[in-house]
């Protein structure tokens, strides 16, 4: 419902939503790991840190997007899902829109440079992506925690561009407070060069600098509003590493922790949403309301049990009852069809 609603939120409005039983997320959101969310914890050997810090006080979690298309795509839901399970365990979502890093572009996971993007078709993408974002969360506070009868407010989503830092920084300046902090030994190490390094094309500098920035982004949201969590994908944790490095050197005391999500395949191991290069997106003027209900409403059933945990906020008892049911009659694809009506 959150996605499907920023699409055809006057049509849904119009249908009756599933009332199920109050679910929330308690403070220390490391125990959705009972549903399969979390892969890693770094510092893996911080982990009972982290947990005692989330259960403790409120804390702010932040994950970044890059706006290398004018929508997202179902591919970063389980991230938004992330910040969104943070919210609700009275957390401070932080939205990150790379507004300097995009620009740049990220090597992990690809074979291939990224094409330079324009600053205008850049600056069109953000656009889109923090309109999107912004919509998901407010559709998921009316349609999923008031109207199924959450109580308390949830804090706002803090959609933010790091261009915004990054244009009070000149390139010298940047390399002597920031550069200094970083060891080449370490930076070569990544997973991301590494594979890159060993391909014809190589990496270019360009490139071999995204961690830094993106080290840097963490350590701007650490100093500006306490940011002490990062969520992201799995193929995430070099950058994750990076930032906690720098801050390590420029903030020795302050804990912060790295938080990384699997990444969703289908049965072809295609990264989930992309299986043969066509991305299913977010927006109705890429995708089709009907088109990205199908999507899911296709889900086989060896992967509809794992999205019903992954993407939706139904409980867990909720999941196995619908899973039992699914599995006796099958033919009538109940479970696909709960998981395409929640999102």
């Amino acid at each position: 419902m959150i996605v499907r609603s920023v699409l055809l939120r006057s049509r849904l409005l119009r249908w009756p939503l599933p009332v199920t039983g109050r679910h929330y997320t308690e403070g220390n959101i490391l125990k959705l790991q009972d549903r399969g969310f979390f892969q890693d914890v770094f510092p893996a050997e911080a982990i009972d840190k982290a947990r005692t810090t989330l259960g403790a006080s409120p804390q702010t979690v932040y994950a970044g997007f890059d706006p290398t298309a004018d929508s997202l795509h179902v591919g970063n839901l389980l991230v938004i899902i992330g910040l969104l399970h943070s919210q609700r365990a009275g957390h401070q979502p932080i939205a990150l829109l790379g507004g300097a890093t995009g620009q740049i572009g990220d090597p992990s996971g690809r074979k291939t440079e990224r094409q330079a993007m324009l600053l205008d078709t850049v600056n069109r993408n953000l656009r889109c992506i923090g309109e999107q974002i912004e919509r998901i969360f407010e559709n998921h506070r009316g349609l999923m925690w008031e109207k199924r009868g959450h109580g308390g407010a949830l804090k706002p989503v803090l959609v933010v561009n790091n261009a915004d830092w990054y244009r009070e920084l000149n390139f010298v300046e940047f390399v002597s407070r920031v550069g200094r902090h970083f060891r080449m030994g370490s930076m070569l190490s990544r997973a991301s060069v590494q594979s890159r390094l060993q391909q014809d094309a190589g990496m270019s500098f360009t490139e071999f600098t995204y961690q830094i920035f993106q080290a840097y982004d963490w350590c701007h949201l650490l100093q500006k509003h306490n940011c002490r969590f990062q969520l992201g994908g799995s193929d995430q944790m070099g950058n994750i590493m990076s930032g906690h490095e720098l801050i390590s050197r420029v903030e020795p005391g302050k804990d912060v922790y790295g938080i990384t999500l699997p990444l969703i395949t289908n049965e072809e191991g295609d990264k989930f949403g992309k299986s043969a290069g066509n991305a299913v997106w977010l927006g109705a003027e890429k995708t089709s309301p009907y088109g990205l209900y199908q999507f899911f409403r296709r889900t086989p059933d060896s992967e509809v049990e794992k999205l019903l945990r992954l993407l939706t906020f139904l409980p867990l008892d909720e999941i196995r009852s619908l899973m039992a049911r699914h599995q006796r009659t099958p033919e009538l694809w109940e479970a696909q069809k709960r998981l395409a009506q929640e999102l």
